[in-house]
């Protein structure tokens, strides 16, 4: 299991950044694109929710390695995409060295949960093994 926080004041100051390439190297173009389409009108808090499932999920994967060296070394965050279904709730989807690391010693499932309050967003991420 993997939880982490994001805040959003700061997450907010590291997105207005024009000299960063943050956003495009963090994201996919297709959590880009749903960001920015939610009805809230405030991408930032959405991308800050899925960069927390990212790192959730590298915490979940790194967790059982207590005291053994990580597996690899640096992972591209656009393999760990937060997609959501036509009613909203949401999973990942993986990509490359991130489905490969996941599927070392057989099949797993990855679960994510999301949620914002306040200035703050936070994920959960679970694996099972299926």
């Amino acid at each position: 299991m993997g939880i982490d926080v994001v805040d959003l004041g700061g997450f907010r100051a590291q997105l207005a950044d024009v000299a960063s390439a943050f956003v495009a190297g963090t994201f996919t173009p297709g959590e880009r694109d749903a960001a920015a389409s939610r009805a809230s009108g405030d991408p930032a808090r959405h991308l800050a929710v899925r960069f927390a499932a990212k790192e959730a999920f590298l915490k979940a994967l790194s967790g059982p390695r207590f005291g053994a060296p990580p597996r690899q070394r640096r992972l591209d965050l656009r393999e760990i995409e937060v997609i959501s279904d036509a009613w909203g709730r949401p999973a990942l989807r993986l990509h490359g060295a991130a489905r490969a690391l996941l599927d070392e010693g057989g099949a797993w499932q990855a679960h994510v949960s999301l949620s914002h309050d306040g200035p703050f967003a936070v994920a959960c991420v679970v694996l099972e093994a299926a």
